[in-house]
């Protein structure tokens, strides 16, 4: 397979490789694309077969969950069975940004896409390129970093290509990542938010926030 990269230099005028890479995650293909954090892994969210391919391109265990990005808040309705206060004062908070915030998912998200969990993590990039690409598919993406599993992760596209190379047909080049560390993961299923990874949010910032607290 052939890995094309495609500068993005500006969302509007580049409209047409936008549009290009939303057709292509609806059709079922795996694209690479930039986020705030690292460089991510797209695939249709609601295709088990994408979400497959996106394991075997990772080379990532099937048992090992992928969180689910959006692209504003309204679209959590369409994948969370129930989003309590809290959640919903860190999506208020903190997104468009690196926390990925898991809740329990509603049945028309594919077992396969949670590891077979009754819980999905959701994200909302705070990258321009990555929301229009979100906007165009219309559906939530899966987006693990892209990377095979264990390596390092990407924050340029030249990092996603030595790394994926043959293994994905299309790179959007959106410059270096901003951050260049992964998102804090909280889960929201209990009485009280508790961290599952440490990313670019704080703890404390996350309790300060449920608690109501600047």
């Amino acid at each position: 397979m052939e890995t094309k990269i495609i500068s993005i230099n500006n969302v509007q005028q580049d409209m047409d490789s936008i549009r290009e890479a939303g057709k292509m995650l609806r059709n079922g293909q795996l694209v690479a694309i930039p986020t705030e954090t690292v460089y991510g892994l797209a695939a249709n969210g609601l295709d088990e077969v994408a979400v497959k391919s996106l394991y075997d391109a990772k080379e990532r265990p099937y048992y090992k969950a992928f969180s689910l990005q959006v692209a504003d808040v309204a679209m959590v309705q369409d994948i969370a069975a129930r989003v309590p206060d809290m959640a919903l004062k860190l999506f208020e908070r903190f997104c468009p940004g690196p926390i990925t915030v898991v809740l329990p998912r509603k049945s028309n998200i594919p077992k396969r896409v949670t590891g077979g969990k009754s819980t999905v993590g959701i994200r909302i990039p705070d990258n321009e390129i990555a929301l229009a690409v979100l906007r165009e598919a219309g559906v939530p993406l899966a987006v693990p970093s892209a990377n095979i599993s264990s390596h390092p992760s990407p924050t340029s596209a030249q990092m996603v290509y030595d790394d994926m190379k043959g293994l994905i047909p299309l790179i959007l080049d959106g410059g270096p990542c901003n951050l260049g560390i992964e998102s804090t993961i909280v889960d929201c299923t209990g009485n009280e938010p508790m961290i599952i990874r440490h990313g670019a949010i704080s703890e404390k910032e996350i309790m300060d926030c449920v608690r109501g607290e600047k």
